[in-house]
């Protein structure tokens, strides 16, 4: 099977596997080449896969969604992180949604005040 796991701004992963195991709201569930055309809706967790030299890697992904269409699974996510190991993989998405939780921020605040401007603006035109 190809792998290719898809971000918004680049193509993570394009692999010849030979399983896919991911996580969904009813649980986790293991696809092979001759499973069936499968969709699924990803939850935030662990997706990990089969190399073709037997090599099993991971990622963390965020909510997504799982097309498995004849030989091609494609997995669409806002974000997602590769790790050699679970254990390097534990602190590398650590360390990547504090850098996303502190954009958030810096963008909610950029908004606030945006929203804040418009709101004078409506009172000054009021006044006029």
């Amino acid at each position: 099977m190809k792998l290719k796991v898809l971000l918004p701004t680049e193509v993570l992963i394009e692999k010849e596997v030979t399983k896919v195991i991911a996580e969904a709201e009813d649980g986790s569930f293991c696809l092979k080449p001759k499973h069936i055309d499968f969709v699924a809706a990803l939850e935030p967790g662990l997706l990990s896969f089969e190399t073709t030299d037997g090599r099993e890697e991971f990622l963390a992904v965020d909510e997504g969604t799982l097309v498995k269409c004849g030989a091609e699974v494609l997995v669409s996510t806002a974000n997602a992180v590769r790790g050699p190991n679970l254990g390097k993989l534990k602190d590398m998405v650590e360390k990547q949604f504090m850098i996303v939780g502190e954009k958030q921020k810096s963008v909610r605040s950029a908004v606030a005040k945006l929203e804040a401007n418009l709101v004078r603006k409506f009172i000054d035109l009021g006044h006029e």
